[in-house]
């Protein structure tokens, strides 16, 4: 069994030594430029096109995040990349869900209880006792109802909060709220005072936090960007915000990464920013997931976490 290992920062002798550890009957190796050896499986985050093209001879394709997005670009940039027939499968969970319930819980948290404005106020030297939020109407709503967004979503709702969920296609949450396809969009953001963004990256989610989605929120909204960059039209939130129809804005991922030094999200000051860390991956448990799907592979089964590149997720 031949597998080999791409990562653009990624450490690649802790994969190498990680992997071989899990399967010592392998042969793992870092792919270099100019590798056209043969190969089994792929272990790969942004791939350059020239790794995985004419290699329809692998058994599977693994993306070392929850997320396609990345190799399904290079695909349609590049038809070829994504071997015809060669299952993808992504990571699923590896730890990823217990990091983004604490970075939406935290985030959640400190606008419902009004934090941020209090830091506002501290910078001010201002002592002024806020009017608190009240459960019954600060409605979250989640857009996207995997892995992740149903795990936030019954964390949240464990602190009490109404919680409802949107997601492409039907799914059940017990005690969640949900709501599907486009026809349901407009009833699910009705009423929602904080928005979570967890979808896919595919190409009918591009841009779809925009102003019109902004106008059909609670007046004063929080929105909460945790999926990627190409999700949110940053101009419209902008403007939303200038408005007064949106409050607040926590984000973790942006259309340009890192984030230019002069771009106005940097010193607005109702706009919080990380450096896409709301869940990363860890990799002895990611590790793990990989090896035990490679086994079922190996034995006839369907891995986990296995991608429907048509829908992109």
């Amino acid at each position: 069994m031949n597998i080999i290992f791409y990562h653009p920062f990624f450490d690649a002798q802790l994969w190498l030594t990680g992997m071989k550890t899990r399967l010592p009957q392998a042969n793992i190796r870092q792919w270099q430029r100019g590798d056209n050896q043969p190969a089994d499986y792929a272990l790969v985050w942004n791939p350059p096109h020239e790794m995985l093209a004419k290699r329809q001879q692998l058994k599977g394709l693994f993306a070392l995040g929850a997320g396609v997005d990345a190799i399904l670009d290079h695909e349609r940039r590049h038809p070829g990349t994504l071997p015809a027939g060669v299952p993808l499968v992504r990571l699923e969970d590896t730890g990823m869900a217990l990091q983004m319930q604490e970075y939406a819980v935290s985030s959640v948290l400190r606008y419902f209880r009004r934090m941020d404005e209090y830091q506002l106020q501290q910078e001010q030297k201002l002592w002024l006792p806020l009017p608190p939020h009240q459960h019954d109407n600060f409605v979250v709503g989640i857009m996207g109802a995997g892995v992740l967004g149903k795990s936030v979503a019954q964390k949240l709702a464990g602190f009490g909060f109404n919680v409802r969920c949107w997601s492409r296609t039907p799914k059940h949450i017990d005690g969640i709220e949900s709501y599907a396809g486009g026809a349901q969009l407009g009833d699910f953001l009705k009423g929602t005072q904080l928005l979570i963004n967890l979808l896919p990256n595919t190409p009918e989610t591009v841009g779809i936090l925009n102003g019109s989605l902004f106008s059909q929120l609670n007046k004063r909204a929080y929105v909460i960007n945790l999926a990627r960059g190409v999700h949110l039209l940053e101009r419209d939130l902008l403007a939303a915000m200038s408005e007064g129809q949106v409050a607040a804005a926590t984000l973790d991922v942006f259309a340009e990464e890192p984030l230019p030094s002069m771009h106005p999200f940097w010193t607005h000051p109702r706009v919080t920013i990380t450096p896409h860390i709301a869940a990363i991956t860890l990799p002895e448990v990611a590790m793990d997931q990989v090896a035990e799907n490679i086994k079922l592979i190996e034995a006839g089964k369907q891995p986990q976490g296995l991608v429907d590149v048509a829908r992109g997720y």
